[in-house]
């Protein structure tokens, strides 16, 4: 980290070098948003095969599955064997010149490998070195693995998520593996400051377990405070009455009416402002006991109209609602490209195609990595040569299949 001309504000970790040893999607996620905030983020694979994620089944372009695609834009890939000591010897000199390296191994793998923090700190002091791990580096539980679907049922997620009476269901998406990437880099960004302030590299650990159990914070109020911990509510609220899903003409809307104002303005723009004398309805805490029958009277008033009719009667006067929407027309909507949610990102064929971008705006902008996800080795002899590697080192340690690097793909 070197103290340059500041970067433009939307991208604020211009020059800082990332090694990629994380793959999947909790480390890759990290690595995602740090290369949207500017970070040139080089992925150190494994050969033959790469990530994980690059033999998933989902259609892609280029010989990159999308997948893959999604989270690795704007990567660099460098395709290394680190079971060979030429391998890790190369690792430790891109070390000597990265600013963070991140990886998602069980603990102690990388200790067994002479590559874990304190070895690579004595290579580079200012190393910002970051573990995501399933359960933790300590703890009866941390030599475990870490999968997204396990962690969500071992934190709770799961038992509190599905419809009352029904069996528990998982989340559709990937909330343990998504939130250890985001705390990740928020842990690495922390850890930046700290480097630019004492010149000392931190080791940053987060993981799935911790990612997962975050998200229990209204559950966690209710049992740490004595109260019944509910189960499974469908959309609804733990605390709040109405605040759930109800069922119009098309299809589904969501209302949030937790406080007393929005409650009023619910019952008149339903037609039924007498509820709000009704002993059942009358107060936040009878809404919650008869969370039932309101749910019943509120579907039977939305049924006659469309989702469009009340989310326009209801945002007009001035009730949170939105309909529920497929993943398609949330992608779609307008709404997502203002906010430069959806962009256009170049593919491994040389194409364009949208992709999630960087949730994140500085001073009204940002500017995300935009560059196709990387064949697996496509970079190899590029990252080498820029960390001092002689074309003969790079030569050798290709013929010696301790690294490997593809043949560029036409156009790039």
């Amino acid at each position: 980290m070197t103290n340059a001309t500041p970067s433009p504000a939307w991208q604020p970790l211009k020059g800082v070098r990332v090694l990629e040893l994380a793959q999947i999607m909790a480390g890759p996620v990290a690595g995602l948003m740090l290369a949207d905030l500017g970070a040139d983020v080089i992925k150190v694979e494994k050969f033959p095969g790469g990530d994980d994620a690059r033999g998933f089944n989902s259609q892609g372009a280029g010989g990159v599955t999308a997948s893959f695609e999604v989270l690795n834009r704007g990567k660099r890939s460098i395709a290394v064997n680190l079971k060979t000591d030429q391998g890790r010897a190369a690792l430790r000199r891109l070390v000597a010149r990265a600013d963070v390296l991140t990886e998602n191994f069980r603990p102690g793998t990388m200790q067994a490998l002479g590559l874990g923090p304190e070895d690579l700190h004595e290579i580079n002091p200012r190393l910002i070195y970051c573990s995501v791990t399933g359960y933790g580096n300590r703890g009866p539980l941390a030599g475990r693995g870490g999968f997204d679907l396990i962690l969500q049922a071992f934190c709770g997620l799961i038992s509190v998520t599905g419809e009352p009476g029904r069996a528990p269901v998982k989340p559709g998406i990937s909330i343990a593996d998504v939130n250890a990437g985001i705390l990740a880099a928020l842990g690495v960004l922390g850890a930046y400051v700290h480097v630019l302030r004492t010149g000392q590299g931190q080791h940053v650990e987060t993981s799935l377990l911790q990612a997962s159990m975050q998200q229990l914070y209204w559950y966690a109020a209710l049992f740490f405070s004595g109260q019944e911990v509910p189960q499974r509510l469908g959309t609804a609220h733990p605390v709040a009455a109405p605040y759930q899903t109800y069922t119009c003409s098309d299809g589904e809307i969501a209302l949030g009416g937790a406080n007393e104002s929005n409650w009023s303005r619910i019952t008149e723009v339903v037609g039924h402002p007498e509820w709000r004398d009704d002993p059942r309805f009358s107060t936040s805490q009878a809404r919650l006991r008869n969370r039932a029958s309101l749910t019943e009277c509120l579907n039977a008033a939305l049924a006659g109209h469309t989702r469009a009719h009340w989310e326009a009667l209801l945002t007009a006067a001035g009730v949170p609602a939105g309909p529920v929407q497929s993943v398609a027309e949330a992608l779609s909507h307008p709404q997502a490209r203002a906010v430069d949610m959806v962009v256009d990102a170049q593919t491994a064929d040389g194409g364009l195609r949208p992709m999630i971008g960087l949730p994140i705006h500085f001073s009204g902008r940002n500017e995300p990595a935009s560059t196709a996800a990387p064949r697996l080795g496509e970079h190899t002899s590029q990252v080498l040569a820029q960390a001092g590697f002689s074309d003969d080192e790079i030569s050798e340690l290709i013929t010696g299949q301790y690294v490997l690097q593809v043949a560029p793909a036409a156009g790039r």
